[in-house]
């Protein structure tokens, strides 16, 4: 969606990363102490997250510069960029070491001891991924309610990376503690550490698919995708509604940043209308599509004779 991230999902990703580095420290000490491969890949899971968010403090800060002349459309797509780095160290840092330790546990065994340091630590994990959790979907049911689709469709769909990526992990880091969990349950209960072993390739493999996810939407807003279908069938509308068009021979709209829109249009003009009115009308169009959405940073109209069927990208 075509919203603004603004200082909410600044908010969000600082309280994401306080509670990620207090974790990742806490779970290393338990694995260490228990010797559980689950828990040393949930440290190594809590770790690539709080670099996460650390990256994504730098999307934000970076995609919030005002635009200059080396940079005119501004440097949003900045956030787009450090977000992507976010979600590659997601992928190597996390799933790389749960998957191969795991594997490595599987076929080698270990020796497991103290169980009780483990799941306190675990539970207590749980508690405060719960309120960063919390808090990310708190500010997703807001900006739904807003847009007035699911809080699904509304990660799915939003150019807001760093709340997509934190509300994404933090899912993970939920589930991926309850697999753990129960890796250590098996473990404990059979006296088999293949149970610790499995529960840490699932881990990896719930990191790797969180990942993919992020930098697949990434790498989309990176080369250029278009506003949502909602927006730029209200651009249309908004369009159409001036006196001085006729039509709206293509319309193309692009994604410079997170919550940042660029309206570009082949507008087919009246005939009869005056340069004046020209000019009158490209102003009210600006005005107006600003007004009903902060997030378009720049309109620029072309005329252009109404030849062949109109065209959204």
């Amino acid at each position: 969606m075509a919203d603004e991230p603004g200082g909410e999902s600044l908010g969000t990703v600082i309280v994401a990363g306080a509670v990620n580095l207090a974790i990742a420290l806490a779970k290393l000490v338990a694995g260490l102490v228990s010797g559980s491969a689950a828990m040393l890949s949930e440290a190594a899971h809590s770790a690539a997250d709080t670099v996460t968010e650390i990256l994504l403090l730098v999307a934000v800060r970076h995609g919030e510069r005002p635009a200059d002349p080396a940079h005119p459309f501004g440097y949003g797509k900045a956030g787009f960029f450090w977000a992507l780095m976010a979600a590659g160290a997601t992928l190597a840092g996390g799933a790389g070491f749960s998957i191969t330790h795991g594997v490595h546990t599987i076929s080698h065994g270990e020796d497991l001891s103290d169980f009780t340091v483990a799941y306190v630590v675990l539970a207590v994990s749980f508690v405060l991924e719960a309120i960063s959790f919390a808090r990310a979907v708190r500010q997703t049911g807001g900006e739904a309610r807003r847009w007035k689709v699911s809080r699904t469709r509304y990660v799915s769909r939003t150019s807001d990376t760093a709340l997509k990526a934190v509300v994404l992990e933090d899912a993970a880091a939920l589930t991926g503690l309850v697999i753990a969990a129960l890796g250590l349950a098996g473990s404990q209960l059979t006296g088999d550490s293949l149970w610790d072993g499995v529960a840490s390739v699932l881990i990896g493999l719930l990191l790797l698919g969180v990942a993919a996810s992020l930098i697949r939407a990434n790498t989309s807003l990176l080369i250029g995708r278009s506003a949502p279908e909602s927006m730029r069938a209200a651009i249309r509308a908004e369009l159409l509604a001036q006196s001085e068009i006729e039509d709206v021979v293509e319309l193309l709209t692009m994604m410079i940043g997170p919550g940042q829109v660029l309206v570009a249009a082949k507008v087919d003009f009246d005939d009869e209308a005056s340069g004046a009115g020209l000019e009158a009308a490209a102003d009210r169009v600006h005005r107006r599509l600003t007004e009903r959405f902060p997030g378009i940073r720049q309109v620029f109209l072309d005329p252009t004779p109404g030849a062949g069927a109109p065209r959204d990208r």
